[in-house]
């Protein structure tokens, strides 16, 4: 079967075509096409995403990539009908102008060739993300990572930071959330006050890794907020402000202070989280650790997990390089692994989507 994978959530617009054999999480897979366009550059001057904006590139973009896909795939129009067998899209979480450019277009899709569709909890997505052997396309089938359950899933991006209890793919338990800011959205705040580009987040890693590299003195000491706390939230509001305090009392910044204040920053988050894995882990028997979202494409905090998966000997499953971010590969897995078909008019966009949505 082939399944049309569409992911709107936020700044990039994805594509992909997906073929399968077999069931379950036996499947193997083969990647007849794939897409990103990336909004980076256009949000670049607001510091952050622009909803109306990205609504508007998703519009624009989303007939043009299909077009290209389709010619990718070497799938003409006229045989679309009898080729592709799904359509998964995003629904949420995430910008809900966005999701719905997604969500409307499935539904075009629909009513024109027939097709079934399948609304995608993203969180989900990236949680399969790391079922993926290789994501290149390929005439050879793959076969999916197999994954050891009980599961603990880290998420981490730029709108959520959740820790998640996964008995099996499509069965989830939250067990803890930020209270506030997501790490990736502290990363970009954080960033922007030290006055660098955004996506601010591998910004903010590389002046850690020079600090690092370059030794410089740790002169500036941040908190490691509700590393303490009996529970598996987490926040991060308050270790923004500390930066922002920090930063009022230095009156002309070094470039070495930036750096400090970058590795301290990175680390006080690393410490955060490793520190509430080994919470859960320590208090209950799990078979792997899951991490998925953009912020694991930061290498100290994927060598953290690392060491933690050493410590423990419990195996880390982790996502290719190019499946961190958001992308339709996910989407289209997620939507094949649950195959919950509805009908296209009765799917919205639900910004703040949990997992009691399946």
């Amino acid at each position: 079967m082939i399944t049309l994978g569409i992911e709107t959530s936020c700044d990039e617009t994805a594509l992909c075509l997906l073929e399968t054999i077999g069931d379950g999480v036996d499947i193997e897979y083969r990647i007849l096409g794939n897409i990103i366009n990336s909004q980076i550059d256009l949000h670049r001057e607001y510091g952050g995403v622009y909803p109306t904006l990205a609504k508007r590139e998703h519009i624009k973009n989303l007939p043009i990539l299909f077009k290209k896909l389709l010619e990718d795939s070497g799938i003409k129009e006229n045989e679309i009908t009898g080729k592709i067998d799904r359509i998964a899209v995003t629904a949420g979480p995430g910008l809900e102008p966005a999701l719905w450019t997604g969500i409307l277009f499935a539904r075009e899709l629909h009513e024109k060739y027939n097709i079934p569709v399948i609304p995608v909890n993203h969180m989900e997505g990236h949680i399969v993300s790391v079922l993926f052997n290789k994501t290149d396309i390929s005439n050879n089938y793959q076969k999916l990572k197999s994954v050891n359950f009980p599961a603990l899933a880290i998420l981490i991006s730029g709108g959520h930071t959740q820790i998640i209890r996964v008995d099996e793919i499509g069965k989830y338990k939250i067990l803890g959330n930020t209270k506030d800011d997501a790490i990736g959205e502290a990363f970009d705040k954080v960033a922007r006050m030290l006055e660098l580009p955004y996506p601010g987040g591998p910004e903010i890693s590389k002046l850690a890794e020079q600090a690092r590299i370059e030794n410089i003195a740790n002169n500036i000491k941040l908190p490691r907020p509700m590393i303490y706390s009996k529970d598996l939230n987490m926040s991060f509001s308050g270790l923004k402000t500390a930066v922002l305090y920090t930063l009022r009392n230095i009156e002309n910044i070094t470039e070495d202070q930036k750096k400090d204040i970058a590795r301290e920053f990175e680390d006080s988050v690393t410490e955060v989280l490793i520190s509430k894995t080994e919470k859960v882990i320590e208090d209950r028997e799990y078979m792997g650790i899951i991490v998925g979202g953009g912020v694991i494409a930061n290498r100290h905090i994927r060598k953290a997990f690392k060491i933690i998966s050493n410590k423990y000997n419990i195996p880390l499953y982790l996502p290719e390089s190019n499946l961190t971010g958001d992308n339709a590969l996910m989407i289209a897995l997620a939507g094949i692994l649950n195959n919950k078909m509805k009908n296209p008019p009765d799917i919205s966009a639900l910004g703040n989507l949990s997992f009691d949505f399946n």
